[in-house]
């Protein structure tokens, strides 16, 4: 299984639907995840650029964008993002593959130039 970030925002008919009608939206998704056999762990409205975010999880990312395509389908939402996630063990098993392929003295790290001694003089 593997887990996503999404992030999207509603169109203004949308936003101007749930004031007149509230209703959960959180269901509405969770609804549409497990339709496809997924998992919905979290969902968020917040600030800034995406009107709401959420992490799921999906058993592959077919059923993954299966899913998402439903959702998008229903024409209320845009501005989409979605984000495949790494859980900490996955990213600490790729670093160590990583390693053995380039060797442990080519994993030194890079040294970034200041921006003062890349300028010329």
């Amino acid at each position: 299984m593997s887990f996503y970030l999404h992030q999207w925002s509603y169109k203004d008919a949308q936003i101007k639907s749930m004031l007149l009608e509230p209703d959960d939206r959180a269901e509405v998704v969770r609804t549409a995840t497990e339709a496809f056999g997924g998992t919905l762990h979290h969902f968020f409205y917040s600030f800034g650029e995406f009107d709401g975010v959420a992490i799921s999880e999906y058993p592959d990312n077919e059923t993954a964008l299966a899913s998402l395509m439903s959702i998008f389908a229903q024409g209320r939402i845009n501005n989409v993002r979605s984000t495949l996630l790494f859980t900490a063990e996955e990213g600490l098993n790729s670093l160590r593959k990583a390693r053995e392929v380039i060797g442990a003295n080519d994993a030194e790290p890079v040294k970034k130039q200041s921006s003062r001694s890349a300028e010329k003089p």
